[in-house]
């Protein structure tokens, strides 16, 4: 069997930055542990894969290691994939995904998530968070993803957590470190998920699912630019609308071929 792929560096407008994800389209499904073997091949944070269902399009993402709920980068990825190599000419990609229906919507080169808000709530911190980031944060969220607030971007960027310890807060899919920003980037962050086989994600849409409800009420304002601050950086323009993230950005295509099994 041959599958075509495509790696894309989404969030980003040139390769080498953002988060590269791979991106297989099928014409159906495979079994799940094949779908899981690829994954563990490409090595990437995410493979996305999707297959046409009349007007939409079903889409399921992959780390290395397990299947998860909701992948921005890897959606953004796979619809540049859909309007630039395989010639989609709508206004809007839907998907039907584990986290419903998902729309994202092209405006000249950029594109645009449609995302829901992620429930969370402010918690007493846990000393576990300190000790894993080396860094005691001055709030904590708890959510899909936990959130670590702290008050100055500096320590974000120059945090290197014990990814061991990390991966013992079992509770959640990861752990988002986030500060207010300068100049015109809002905020930034970072996010660290061990225990579901990426120590560190570079740029990672979803979990802005939380950052921007939290941010948006923090700063007062519902239009937000944020920066993931890990080694290949990523910008992302954010809006909080109807109770749904807008999350937006560009990609670039760093490599297409053919997967043989």
């Amino acid at each position: 069997m041959e599958l075509p792929i495509y790696q894309v560096d989404a969030f980003t407008s040139e390769v080498f930055k953002g988060n590269p994800a791979a991106v297989i389209p099928l014409e159906q499904w495979l079994p799940n542990e094949t779908l899981q073997q690829i994954a563990l091949e490409n090595n990437l944070s995410e493979t996305a894969f999707f297959v046409p269902d009349g007007d939409s399009f079903h889409l399921r993402w992959f780390t290395p290691t397990m299947e998860v709920d909701l992948c921005g980068h890897a959606t953004l990825a796979t619809s540049w994939v859909i309007y630039n190599q395989l010639g989609y000419q709508e206004d809007q990609i839907r998907f039907h995904s584990l986290s419903g229906e998902l729309i994202v919507k092209k405006s000249d080169d950029k594109l645009t998530l449609d995302f829901p808000i992620w429930p969370y709530k402010k918690v007493t911190i846990d000393p576990r968070v300190s000790e894993a980031l080396g860094e005691e944060p001055t709030e904590l969220y708890e959510g899909p993803d936990w959130l670590a607030l702290y008050d100055d971007k500096e320590t974000v960027s120059n945090m290197k957590p014990n990814m061991v310890k990390l991966s013992e807060i079992s509770e959640c899919r990861g752990i988002i470190v986030t500060a207010k920003g300068s100049e015109d980037i809002d905020f930034v962050s970072r996010w660290f998920g061990p225990n579901v086989g990426v120590p560190e994600d570079p740029v990672t849409g979803s979990a802005h699912c939380m950052l921007t409800p939290i941010w948006a009420e923090k700063l007062g304002q519902t239009q937000l630019n944020a920066y993931q601050a890990s080694t290949r950086g990523g910008n992302l323009q954010l809006l909080l609308q109807d109770n749904r993230v807008h999350i937006t950005g560009n990609a670039a295509l760093y490599m297409k071929g053919t997967i043989f099994i």
